[in-house]
């Protein structure tokens, strides 16, 4: 491994196994994960809270005073409104449509990208997200825009619901996912698209041991090609 810091950029859109792909990709290189998205997700519950999702204007304000922390507990990562642990809350299906219509804010992805880069600076990092290869990291060692058909992401997002015992129907997962998908690559501010040098990984007929094995070898290469430029 190369002695200067490496970083892995890995983008895409909703339920496609970023974060479970990230944070085991991340384990095997020894590095330090960073789940973006529930940065966004965070400020998206903070702004339900005060019914206000939908008002750009009070969405701008609240971003600058707001207190996100991220805080890695027994090597997981935990995200915090001020003192309030929010990991769970954070997963709710209305969190994430928040997410989404908070994150079209310009100050709203000034804030978090800022944020985002200090956490990252100087150290091994996997970083996942919708705009880290073309935004937040674009110079990282490596990027890797990972998807799956709306139709297995909603699958994965249903088991995925069932199993922290908040189960919803498919078919309505599945038109949340295609709202989401348009919604974020039709926002002004940072729309959802690969970076122009982005490896595509389509993970809809792979398992996830398969994915990372697939992402673990083209880290190694870029990660060995950066050492020896």
């Amino acid at each position: 491994m190369s002695a200067k810091p490496f970083s892995i950029a890995i983008d895409g859109p909703a339920g496609a196994g970023k974060s479970t792909m990230a944070k085991a990709l991340a384990k095997q290189l020894d590095a330090m994960y960073l789940d973006t998205g529930a940065m966004y997700r965070a400020f998206g519950l903070h702004m339900l809270r005060r019914d206000a999702v939908n008002n750009p204007a009070a969405v701008a304000k609240c971003v600058e005073d707001v207190d996100i922390a991220v805080r890695f507990i027994d090597g997981a990562q935990h995200l915090f409104l001020g003192d309030e642990d929010v990991t769970r809350a954070i997963r709710e299906p209305e969190v994430s449509m928040a997410a989404s219509t908070v994150s079209a804010v310009p100050e709203v992805r000034e804030r978090m990208v800022a944020l985002q880069r200090k956490i990252a600076e100087g150290q091994n990092v996997v970083m996942d997200g919708r705009d880290i290869g073309t935004k937040v990291l674009p110079n990282a060692t490596l990027k890797i825009y990972l998807t799956a058909s709306a139709e297995e992401r909603a699958r994965r997002r249903c088991n995925e619901l069932a199993e922290k015992g908040m189960p919803e129907p498919y078919e309505q997962v599945l038109q949340d996912m295609i709202r989401r998908d348009y919604q974020d690559t039709h926002r002004a501010a940072s729309p959802l698209q690969p970076a122009e040098d982005s490896v595509h990984v389509d993970s809809s007929h792979l398992t996830i041991d398969e994915t990372v094995a697939l992402m673990k070898e083209l880290a190694l290469k870029a990660i060995s090609s950066a050492a020896d430029r």
